[in-house]
This record gives C-alpha cells, structure tokens and sequence, in this order.
C-alpha cells in the first residue's frame, strides 16, 4: 500500500506542477500570490480531509518540544518547490522539469539513506544504488535533449 501511495504522490506532485504554472501564468502577479493560494488550498484540504486522516492535536505542545531543526522547516521547503513550480516547470516542460526534480530527489535519497541524515535509517550506498542514481542522471540528459 506504501508503494502505491507514494506512486500516487509522485503522479499529484506533477500534477501540481502543471497546476501550480498555470495559475501563476493566469493570475500574472508574480510567484507570491500564486503560493499563498496555493498554500491555503492546501490548508483547506487538509482540513476537510482531517477527519478521515488526522488524529487529535491533545499531544502537540507537550511533543513539540522534542521536534528536531529539521522537522520544522518542511514548509519553508515546500514553499520553494511551489515557487520553483510556479516559475520554472512551464518554460521547462513537464518531461524535463520532473526529470531533473525527481533525479535531485534520488540523488540527494542516497545521501540522506547513506548517512541516516534527517532521521531516516540508514541504508548505505551499494554500487547498485550508485548506478541507479547514474541512470537517472543519464535519463535526465535524454528527456531534457529529445
């Protein structure tokens, strides 16, 4: 069930790509104002969809606390990608603007799996993974040039 969820994902992701460069082409007033309803759509999403997937908020301030740097600034990241979505994806293309974002996404995995970076396990660097990242980055070269 993971693996199709994240599959699921990934198809939204860029979806949300095209969806987000639209809105910034359509509303022409620049990436600020795009993100912003971006984000509150968002908002708004998760808070009808919070019954079905939330849980009660009772442990928020007491585990607060324990949250990592790191663990706080996954907003402040995904604003980036909306901006970057919102400016770039169009003039881009869709094949080469996934391309390139999903093969800095498997590169930057091995790193973060390698040394157990941002609280995931580690999973070392295999020469297998290794190639793997390389035939992303080859792929990258052939979807952006044909």
């Amino acid at each position: 069930m993971a693996y199709i969820l994240a599959a699921i994902a990934g198809v939204l992701n860029m979806l949300q790509s095209g969806s987000n460069a639209t809105l910034n082409g359509k509303l022409e007033a620049g990436p600020v104002v795009p993100a912003l309803v971006v984000y509150l759509v968002g908002i708004l999403g998760v808070l009808a969809a919070s019954p079905f997937i939330g849980k009660p908020a009772e442990g928020l301030l007491r585990n607060a606390g324990t949250v990592p740097w790191w663990g706080w600034i996954g907003g402040l990241l995904g604003a980036f990608y909306v901006v970057v979505t919102l400016t770039q994806a169009k003039a881009m293309g869709a094949g080469p603007f996934t391309a390139v974002t999903l093969t800095a996404a498997v590169v930057a995995s091995l790193v973060l799996d390698h040394f157990g970076l941002l609280g995931f396990d580690v999973h070392p660097i295999s020469a297998l993974r290794l190639l793997g990242g390389a035939l992303m980055v080859a792929g990258v070269v052939l979807v952006a040039r044909f």
